[in-house]
């Protein structure tokens, strides 16, 4: 992966050449009338996690600690660019190519997200491409708002039952053991190690609650706002079939991820915001490893290709 930069030739195709498992296999839908079982541990998981960053929430009024506040200002962003940049542009979508050291970043702290294993929240989202609104949809916004920010983890998805089915990322040994040993690394990195670090200064249950579980639970509710407000508030400026939309507003929230219209139509593009001044750190962050020969083969839909979809939409 640490090829010299070779700059990939604008794109015409709509599909993403980065999925080699078959559309079919990907959305494939639950039977009509079949239920999947309730995922107590993601239950679980998730409402601990949410009480624990209200009691944060009270421990950061009570004891204000500055060092600890930028401690968990710095893991948000660090943890919520590995999803944007790692999990859904590098790993889900394959927008383009990483060297080795830049990879491991991006899966540790993007475990430290609790957002699941990188080849399983591909499975999901790779499915939500393939079938958007339709019944492989894992998180179809035509299922209600709550469904798609939340209500659609807590039962089980064919889409991530069988990971391996991702040929083109379980292929690769650094995925492969994150998924392995992805609990470890996400307790590990996303609560135990802001806890010790903010233990220099006195303060390690403010580095559990604010820099640990409440920095999750936010992020938690921001990533899911791409699979709800994306789909709910903006602009459908390149696709009017789909639900997928443009909206400013959602990027701020989502490090850029707001430009979903955008996304939904051209999926193997690196950028979400296509013009220099739209709000996509996660582009810009892509942008900068690629200038600095950590990233290559940077994919981008042609000019004409993009023109087409604005005059057709």
């Amino acid at each position: 992966m640490g090829q010299r930069i070779r700059p990939a030739p604008a794109e015409d195709d709509v599909v993403d050449p980065g999925h080699t498992t078959s559309r079919a296999a990907l959305a494939a839908p639950v039977p009509a009338g079949a239920r999947r079982s309730v995922n107590w541990t993601t239950i679980l998981s998730l409402s601990l996690i949410h009480i624990a960053g209200a009691v944060g929430i009270v421990w950061a009024i009570r004891f204000v600690s500055v060092p600890t506040l930028l401690l968990a200002t710095a893991c948000y962003v660090l943890c919520g660019l590995s999803i944007t940049v790692g999990y859904h542009r590098l790993f889900a979508h394959r927008t383009y190519r990483a060297v080795a050291p830049v990879a491991w970043v991006l899966l540790t702290f993007g475990a430290a997200a609790f957002q699941n294993s990188a080849v399983a929240w591909s499975a999901d989202h790779r499915a939500h491409h393939a079938d958007t609104d339709g019944p492989g949809d894992p998180h179809a916004i035509t299922r209600g708002f709550w469904f798609a920010h939340i209500g659609w983890l807590f039962r089980g998805r064919e889409s991530s039952e069988d990971v391996t089915r991702l040929s083109d990322l379980w292929a690769v040994h650094s995925i492969r053991l994150q998924h392995r040993w992805y609990p470890v690394i996400a307790i590990g990195v996303g609560l135990v190690l802001p806890t010790v670090v903010a233990a220099q200064w006195g303060d390690p249950w403010g580095g559990l609650l604010v820099a640990g579980c409440l920095r999750a639970a936010l992020l938690l509710q921001a990533t899911f706002c791409v699979n709800s407000l994306a789909h709910f508030v903006g602009v459908r400026r390149y696709d009017p079939r789909s639900s997928a939309r443009d909206s400013a507003v959602t990027a701020l929230v989502t490090f850029g991820e707001g430009y979903h219209s955008f996304h939904h139509r051209f999926p193997f593009d690196y950028r979400n915001g296509l013009r220099w001044w739209q709000y996509d750190p996660s582009k810009w962050v892509i942008w900068t490893l690629g200038r600095l020969r950590l990233a290559s083969r940077l994919r981008t839909a042609s000019p004409a290709s993009i023109a087409r979809a604005t005059a057709a939409a």
